[in-house]
Formats: structure tokens, sequence, C-alpha cells
């Protein structure tokens, strides 16, 4: 066990070294901080903090699983087009356990920027607009009763879940499979922004078995409320189901890629 912690702290290392990581932090921390100061400059009827929260999380998360992307499509690749994967296989560790470090570390990346997304934009938006308890009512449009912190991180919550079980495996898997990081991040990006235009293209089709496709189910956050989010009949556990079918499937392919892969040429 402590020579796997070691992986997975060499693997952040090599993540939190890098100029770039801390650039994306950055331009995530002035968006969400401007996003905040136009709103306090416009003041369009703000009912209280947690509306401008709850919309700049939900926009903020699309941005983090960006930059996920970015650094899980070039996890694996970037070793091969560097040639340091031989560095790696040369170790006295496995090839599962190097491949399981580097996807647990892409994993924490994930978390730690949604943290601070959520307590970046929690501390100006309270300093701007006044820390309140807030009511589930402003965010719901409907008489709801209930937590808005519960709302607003369940919320999170599901975001992350979908991020990690779709979008961030499939950039995993392009990186094991491609070994250019540029190719595996150009793929990725193009799979995560024409998903939503393949659902909205699928959902015209008049058939049960569309919704058997990953980019059907992705949308976890519609099960919140019962508003017009809602595209389809299904219960959460159904859409977690297939989301969790393909997700094994994408591992198994990425793990498979990735045992037989030839590292002499």
């Amino acid at each position: 066990m402590g020579n796997f912690m070691e992986l997975v702290r060499n693997e952040n290392m090599k993540i939190y070294s890098r100029l770039r990581t801390w650039i994306m932090m950055g331009i995530m921390l002035v968006i969400m901080l401007a996003a905040s100061i136009v709103v306090l400059l416009l003041d369009e009827g703000v009912k209280s903090m947690w509306t401008v929260l709850n919309s700049e999380v939900f926009s903020g998360t699309m941005l983090v699983t960006i930059f996920t992307v970015i650094i899980a499509a070039d996890s694996v690749a970037g070793e091969f087009s560097s040639g340091t994967i031989k560095l790696l296989l040369i170790r006295p560790w496995s090839r599962s356990k190097i491949l399981l470090s580097k996807y647990i570390s892409v994993i924490q990346f994930a978390i730690f920027f949604l943290a601070v997304l959520f307590v970046w934009t929690y501390i100006w938006n309270g300093l701007f607009f006044g820390f309140s308890s807030g009511s589930l009512q402003e965010l719901t449009n409907e008489s709801s009763t209930g937590s808005v912190w519960s709302f607003v991180l369940s919320g999170l919550g599901l975001q992350f879940i979908s991020m990690m079980l779709t979008t961030v495996t499939i950039s995993f898997l392009l990186s094991t499979v491609f070994r250019s990081g540029g190719l595996s991040i150009g793929l990725s990006l193009f799979l995560m922004f024409m998903s939503d235009t393949i659902a909205g293209l699928m959902s015209l089709i008049d058939k049960p078995w569309k919704d058997y496709f990953w980019f059907m189910q992705s949308n976890l956050t519609q099960y919140l409320s019962n508003g017009p989010d809602v595209t389809h009949e299904h219960t959460i556990y159904f859409s977690l189901g297939i989301l969790l079918v393909y997700y094994v499937v994408f591992l198994a392919i990425t793990w498979w890629q990735f045992m037989r892969r030839d590292i002499t040429s």
C-alpha cells in the first residue's frame, strides 16, 4: 500500500508542478468572480446569494470538467509522447497500479477544483449579497421545503458523478488508446460538447432504446426537482445503472489496452 500511495503522490506532483494547472485554476477563479461582479452591478432582483451561487456552481462545474478532461487526456498519452512511460514501467510496479494511480490522481484533481470552486463562489457571493440561510423555493421555483445547502451540494455531487462516469473516463480511455496528448484532448472535448447535441437529436426519436445511450442519461441534476428539465420518465437509479454499465466497459477497455500496449517503439 505504501508503494502505491507513493505512485499516487508522484502523479499528483506531476499535475501540480506544471504551470498550466495553476493557470487553469486562475482562469476559473477570475471567471467566477467576474460573474458575481456582473450580477452585482446589474442587480437584477437577486433574492439571495444562493441564487447566484447555485447558477455559478452549476456553470463552473462545466469549466472544471473541461480542465479535468485536459488532465485525464494527457495523463497516459503524455507519458508515451514524452517517452517517460518506459521509466515508469521499468520500476517494480505493475501496469495496473501505474494506471490506477493515474486515474485516482485525476479524480483527486476534479474534487480539489470543485471544492475550490464552491468555497470561492460561496465567499464572494456572501460578501456581495449577504450571507443567508436562503430558501429552497428560490432555487426550484416550487413550493419546496428543505435545506439549500443539501440542494446545492447534491447538485454538485451529481454533476461530479456524471462527469467521472462519462466524460472524464472517456477522456482517460482515449489517453490510453492514443499516444498523442493533443489528439486525446481534442477528441475528448469534441465528444463532450457534441454529446448534448446528439442527445437533443435522439430525444426526437420515439423509441425506448434511445434511453440506453450514456449521453441520454448524463444529466443527473434533473432529478433534483420535478421541473421542466426532466427529459424522460425513468428514475435516477435507471440513469445511474446505465452510466455504470458504460463506466465499467470504458475502464475495462482502458485497462486491456494499457496492459497490452507495446512500449518498445
